[in-house]
């Protein structure tokens, strides 16, 4: 998942750096949530990992 973050990042830096400004927000906001989704399900498995009785 923080592959496809990055991706949809590199996307949004060059679609902005040609002047395509919709393209650009639209690929920043989808990196961004995925980046926040990645955060929180990342945390979540630290959380169980801690609970974890393996």
């Amino acid at each position: 998942m923080l592959y496809y973050a990055v991706i949809f990042l590199v996307i949004a830096l060059i679609a902005a750096a040609l002047g395509f400004q919709g393209v650009a927000g639209v690929a920043y906001g989808v990196a961004r949530i995925l980046f926040f989704v990645f955060i929180v399900l990342f945390i979540i498995a630290l959380i169980a990992g801690a609970f974890s009785t393996v």
